[in-house]
């Protein structure tokens, strides 16, 4: 499974960490992923979704209800 949210596509990108003596080593940027329950066609689903996209409001969750 790809590491990449399901409304905006954010993924992970690379770079290097570069240390005083300046030694370059390969490093990656991870997006904040969680897992929503959404609505999508009527259907509530679990998908891939990036903090900034739930704090925008892209996303509706959905609310889990005592039974």
């Amino acid at each position: 499974m790809s590491r990449r949210c399901d409304i905006c596509g954010k993924h992970p990108r690379v770079g290097h960490n570069v240390s005083h003596a300046h030694n370059v080593t390969k490093r990656r940027w991870s997006p904040n992923l969680q897992r929503v329950r959404v609505v999508v066609n009527g259907t509530p689903k679990k998908i891939l979704v990036c903090t900034s996209c739930i704090r925008s409001g892209a996303v509706d969750k959905l609310k889990k209800t005592a039974s």
